[in-house]
């Protein structure tokens, strides 16, 4: 059994935005929607005061509020816990948004490009998948997952804060960062089971 999961060394990360722009540049999200994000604010006061980064992205939660409150079978989790949404079958209730304690998933009222003339030939490629008043969110690239590769977010962040990996195996390089460094999910309270951890 395969539990896909990510490790997320907050000590590392540097507020570069590159996840950000890889996602989007590989999945040709439109503008205005972001499956994942750098949140960040200062902390400590002059002459000590410092930027704190904390990436964020779909937790793929092994169980997932969203997979029980989806109504058409759009949301469904994988056999390696990655949860994906069914553009097809969504019909933008939203009752995944208000389910979801992370606030990762994007409502899509509107599907644009960049520039006031039109859309790119690549906005014209990408776009093509999309449609208007569904959701979607980060899948944790799972067509490069099925072909051994790593989702995009890890394979181009400079300071290699982000590592994935089998969760289910002990020996993995995530399980042993969790182990060894105490990794922690986000509000764990909630009884989802967060496949992302994070190292402080």
């Amino acid at each position: 059994m395969v539990r896909r999961g990510m490790v997320i060394d907050l000590s590392r990360c540097v507020g570069c935005y590159s996840c950000i722009m890889a996602c989007k540049a590989k999945n040709g999200t439109p503008k205005g929607v972001f499956w994942t994000k750098v949140l960040e604010k200062e902390v400590g006061t002059f002459p000590t005061a410092k930027r704190v980064f904390w990436p964020v992205l779909c937790n793929h939660c092994k169980t997932p509020a969203c997979l029980e409150v989806c109504p058409s079978g759009a949301t469904v989790q994988r056999s390696d816990g990655i949860v994906t949404v069914d553009q097809d079958k969504c019909i933008g209730c939203r009752y995944c948004m208000q389910a979801c304690p992370y606030n990762i998933r994007v409502f899509m009222d509107e599907v644009e490009g960049y520039f006031p003339k039109g859309l790119t030939p690549y906005e014209e490629r990408m776009y093509g998948r999309w449609q208007r008043g569904t959701v979607t969110k980060c899948d944790f690239c799972a067509d490069r997952v099925d072909e051994g590769l790593e989702p995009m977010c890890v394979e181009v962040c400079p300071a290699k804060a982000r590592v994935f990996g089998d969760l289910d195996d002990p020996d993995s390089e995530v399980s042993r960062l969790i182990r060894e460094f105490r990794g922690e999910p986000l509000l764990p309270e909630f009884g989802t089971e967060p496949s992302v951890y994070y190292l402080k």
